[in-house]
């Protein structure tokens, strides 16, 4: 994986957000973590973004979304989580009759995987799982996480990797 550090000025810069754009549009984007930084007078949004070397995003059939192989970017041990994971929110979102993605997304459980959550409050922290989807699914979600091998990481430091 390689990463890309870009900055846009808070007060807007239309280049640069094109710039930004067109980078986002032209790879492999795994995540893209975001910050306002402010200093002095000035502000800008500073983005790290993660990515796969090889250039353009495929198998999107043209819907502008890149597809990603989370077993190319999970660690092993991870993977087994996020296989878990999937499969409990196939059975989740076939009690409810909706799609899975109503459930959390493929990031969300890469998220949940290589942090390892233990509590609703470590989900809560998950970018766009909320209070709703913590209620309605975290304890199910939690006990996958439990399920395949709880919060130890390849290493086996029963520590790392969790977000609380």
């Amino acid at each position: 994986m390689q990463f890309r550090i870009m900055s846009i000025p808070a007060t807007g810069d239309l280049d640069a957000e094109e710039e930004l754009n067109r980078f986002l549009r032209s790879h492999r984007v795994v995540s893209v973590q975001k910050e306002l930084v402010a200093e002095s007078a000035t502000a800008c949004w500073c983005f790290c973004i993660e990515y796969l070397p090889g250039g353009k995003p495929g198998g999107d059939g043209g819907k502008g979304r890149s597809r990603i192989d989370y077993k190319d970017v999970l660690s092993e041990a991870d993977f087994a989580v996020f296989a878990r994971l999937r499969e409990e929110r196939k059975r989740l979102a076939a009690n409810e009759a909706v799609p899975v993605y109503a459930v959390c997304t493929n990031e969300q459980l890469a998220e949940m995987a290589r942090s390892r959550a233990t509590t609703i409050a470590a989900l809560k922290t998950i970018e766009g799982f909320g209070d709703a989807k913590a209620d309605k699914y975290g304890e199910s979600l939690l006990a996958a996480i439990r399920d395949s091998g709880g919060p130890q990481t390849e290493s086996g430091d029963e520590t790392a990797g969790q977000r609380n």
